[in-house]
């Protein structure tokens, strides 16, 4: 398929950042499934391959041979999920990030119905989270996603009920003006809130991993997650962010 992005020279408003690790299975139907989801307006994409050391990143160049609005940036070493994302933001050209995971569980399909969502909500709306129905993980992760939004949500009083859903639509001045540090991609709620901006939601189903297996185990998912959580109540709690009234 021939993406609409590949007829124009200019900029495009939307670019589709993507981290992924050791993904060689997903990410060429993956690449289908955007395709078909965006041909509605001219976009980017942006895979972060974070030091894989399977066949992810050769699948990545083999599709780039056919879709010149397909870029690849690669890390030397794996960072993780927030490294990536960073790093995707800083290459991109559009206005609007669109994320997602490169795992198959997150359906490209949402992307246009979160853009038009974020247009509508006009300059205030920082970012528009995917809200998963229907979750495919285990019951165990499920559970310990529970405690983790339930103690989340108390602590920093985000508004999210789901805040690790890997669909997200930023601007892309926000996301860049968040604090870096691994795992931030679990906090970008309380963070984009701390910063002045609301967020709207979008309810979106969830799918199974297509191919291969999960990143997170219990601590860097539940442990390392909750110690974080202080780290950012301290970050939320500090920011006071300026209401500029005139500019001369």
């Amino acid at each position: 398929m021939t993406s609409l992005s590949s007829e124009t020279p200019s900029a495009p408003r939307l670019s589709v950042v993507i981290a992924v690790k050791d993904e060689a299975d997903n990410v060429l139907p993956l690449i289908e499934e955007i395709d078909a989801a965006l041909s509605f307006e001219p976009f980017e994409l942006i895979f972060v391959d974070d030091g894989s050391t399977d066949a992810t990143l050769a699948n990545l160049r083999l599709a780039q041979q056919t879709r010149p609005y397909l870029r690849i940036v690669v890390h030397a070493k794996a960072c993780g999920k927030s490294a990536g994302v960073e790093t995707g933001a800083w290459a991109a050209r559009g206005d609007l990030l669109l994320l997602l995971d490169g795992d198959g569980q997150n359906d490209p399909a949402y992307l246009p119905e979160m853009v038009r969502v974020m247009d509508a909500g006009g300059p205030s709306i920082g970012m528009v989270q995917g809200e998963r129905q229907g979750r495919k993980d285990t019951g165990f992760k499920r559970f310990q996603s529970r405690l983790a939004n339930r103690v989340r949500r108390s602590l920093l009083n985000d508004g999210s009920r789901d805040t690790g859903c890997g669909l997200k639509v930023v601007r892309r001045e926000v996301q860049l003006r968040l604090p870096m540090f691994d795992g931030q991609h679990r906090f970008m709620a309380a963070l984009v809130r701390r910063d002045g901006h609301e967020i709207l939601t979008v309810k979106v189903v969830d799918r199974e991993r297509w191919h291969g297996v999960s990143k997170y185990g219990f601590w860097n998912r539940l442990g390392v997650g909750i110690i974080d959580m202080f780290g950012v109540f301290w970050l939320v709690r500090r920011r006071r962010p300026p209401k500029v009234v005139e500019r001369g």
